[in-house]
């Protein structure tokens, strides 16, 4: 009876053993876990913005004896010269960590313009004049910063992988058109004929400023940016040959900008990374 109970386990662990061996020995598989992306802001990219700007002019003025080269008449006003704004840009960003730096040139089209007006008694601009003392000669400047634009680098940290804090600053560079007028009086105090001439120029100042960038999707990119511009100086003259005593009308300008603005752009190459955990 012993030797059968004894064959009756054996044979049993005969025949689960190797199931159960091979229970224990069936490997058990995970999914992957899904691809992490890392954003690099290192790449060119071009781009397209829109804004508004808030300029200011301050200018002097002068009324001279235009055959004597007496000074008759000085004056300063300040004007805005606002407006909206809009252009593109391109430009190369370098990262490395959580810095960023790179170049940016912009071109911008501009609809900023303004205009004042200088009023000089007859008693000074036209003193040779028979008229009233409370007739005035009048000297008008319009103004306007028909284009303008920016090289600059950019210096930047990322407060987040996507988002890109940062500072900016160069050369800015920009035409501005003046219109000027000049009006008075006769000797027989009849109105003179207006005086007129127009002048162009294009200068170059300087620019700095600062801003915030974030990824949208895919490779584009937005921002918000502001920028103060100095272009420096712009002067012109006009003569009045018909007044009484013909006079020089000179004016000065030193424009200023502030620009805020907001842009789209594409990064090329350099893409998103996928990295594999």
């Amino acid at each position: 009876m012993k030797k059968v109970m004894l064959t009756s386990v054996a044979l049993a662990a005969l025949i689960s053993g190797p199931a159960f061996a091979a229970d224990l020995a069936r490997p058990v598989y995970k999914a992957p876990p899904p691809p992490v992306e890392v954003w690099s802001w290192t790449g060119f990219y071009l781009g397209v913005n829109v804004g508004y700007s808030f300029g200011r002019t301050n200018t002097d003025a002068d009324v001279f004896d235009a055959d004597s080269g007496a000074l008759l008449f000085a004056g300063n006003n300040n004007f805005n010269l606002n407006g909206v704004i809009g252009g593109g840009q391109i430009g190369f960003n370098w990262q490395n960590g959580i810095w960023v730096w790179g170049l940016e040139a912009d071109i911008q089209g501009s609809g900023q313009k303004g205009s004042t007006a200088f009023d000089c008694p007859v008693s000074f601009c036209n003193f040779d004049a028979d008229t009233s003392p409370s007739n005035i000669a009048v000297a008008t400047v319009d103004q306007r910063l028909r284009w303008f634009g920016t090289a600059r680098a950019r210096l930047g940290v990322t407060v987040a992988p996507t988002v890109l804090a940062y500072v900016t600053g160069g050369l800015a560079y920009g035409e501005v058109k003046t219109d000027l007028s000049l009006s008075g009086f006769t000797i027989g105090g009849a109105l003179a004929p207006i005086a007129l001439a127009s002048t162009t120029t294009t200068k170059a100042g300087w620019t700095a400023g600062g801003g915030i960038e974030a990824r949208l999707g895919g490779n584009w990119t937005g921002k918000i940016e502001y920028l103060y511009m100095d272009l420096g100086t712009f002067d012109g003259s006009v003569t009045n040959p018909f007044t009484s005593n013909p006079t020089t009308f000179a004016f000065s300008s030193h424009v200023k900008d502030n620009i805020v603005r907001v842009g789209l752009n594409y990064k090329f190459g350099y893409g998103p990374v996928v990295a594999n955990y």
